[in-house]
């Protein structure tokens, strides 16, 4: 019986962790600036629509806290064995608690467009231009500020071997991958943007040609677009969260290992563990084959993050088969 363990690392943060956490944090403290400087004004000056627009970008500031917090966490609980896999999904979650937020930030927007469609009300279009203008100018720096961390970046390879009556080998390499944190960020703000653009252009029209009604009918559609992109989100974090079986990666694997004889795949899971991370359990069946080998043969799968292979003797099920399994990690 042969058994060798190296300790090792399940750090499937992506690889702008560090950077992400930096600019989420300057676009909180922008946002929660602009917010108090607006509710503030809304106060002195009796403002509705100051104040109307600080409080909305209340929510926006804590969403965005969500996402600062969440890096936050996954970074002080990377190395933490509590987390079998690691900490890489916790941006996944926040990803979802944003989109949720976003969903019912849609909503709210609808409900008051439609109230002020069937209930027409006064505006002071000039005011709130100005409103939505400045609004406008905070979002395009912070969505300039957000923008720039969407990059991969790489890994280093460092295998190790250990196993109980197995033989295992970790592989961990990096791998292409959304951060459903990061964009959880960049779409509250491009949220944002997108009321203050649709204001801006109702109120102009309001103004100089009266068209009153434009600004509610700007608002449903304005959340129309949230909406979606809430929902969007929400799909895409679920799936991470869900373990939803990565078709790209399994199909990859299928299409490598098909051409080995006397070998057929008995079992396949492959998940996200990470932004740029995937995990997979592939148990074959077959005479003469040994874990080392399937490794050799998937090495060109760079989306693997962590691997595990079971290598069963394909004739006796019956009698409790050999079976030699291999983690690999890079």
């Amino acid at each position: 019986m042969y058994s060798e363990h190296s300790p090792h690392s399940h750090a499937f943060l992506g690889a702008a962790h560090d950077e992400n956490a930096r600019r989420t944090l300057w676009v909180v403290a922008l946002t929660f600036a602009m917010m108090v400087v607006e509710i503030a004004a809304g106060y002195v000056t009796g403002s509705m629509a100051l104040l109307a627009d600080g409080f909305h970008m209340a929510t926006h500031a804590g969403a965005l806290g969500i996402a600062a917090g969440a890096y936050a966490f996954a970074r002080r609980n990377v190395n933490n064995q509590h987390f079998s896999f690691g900490t890489g999904k916790v941006g996944d979650l926040a990803g979802f608690a944003s989109a949720l937020i976003l969903a019912l930030v849609a909503l709210g927007i609808a409900v008051e467009s439609v109230a002020r469609l069937l209930n027409p009300t006064s505006v002071a279009f000039g005011e709130a231009a100005i409103v939505a203008t400045v609004g406008l100018l905070v979002n395009i720096v912070s969505a300039l500020m957000l923008s720039g961390g969407h990059h991969h970046g790489h890994d280093h390879h460092s295998p190790h071997h250990h196993g109980h009556a197995a033989e295992h080998d970790h592989a961990h390499e990096h791998a292409p991958g959304g951060d459903n944190n990061m964009r959880a960020a960049y779409i509250h703000v491009l949220a944002d943007a997108l009321t203050s653009v649709l204001a801006i252009v109702a109120l102009l029209a309001g103004r100089y040609f009266g068209w009153v009604w434009l600004d509610p009918v700007m608002g449903v559609v304005g959340s129309l677009v949230i909406g979606r992109w809430a929902y969007s989100l929400m799909k895409a974090s679920a799936a991470v969260l869900l373990d939803v079986t990565d078709e790209h990666v399994a199909a990859e694997i299928r299409e490598i290992l098909a051409p080995v004889p006397d070998m057929r795949i008995t079992d396949l899971h492959v998940w996200q563990v990470g932004p740029q991370a995937r995990a997979a359990i592939v148990s074959v069946a077959g005479s003469g084959l040994t874990a080392r080998q399937i490794r050799e043969q998937l090495q060109p799968v760079h989306e693997i993050s962590h691997l595990t292979i079971e290598c069963q003797a394909a004739p006796a099920l019956a009698s409790g088969p050999s079976t030699l399994a291999m983690t690999a990690r890079t």
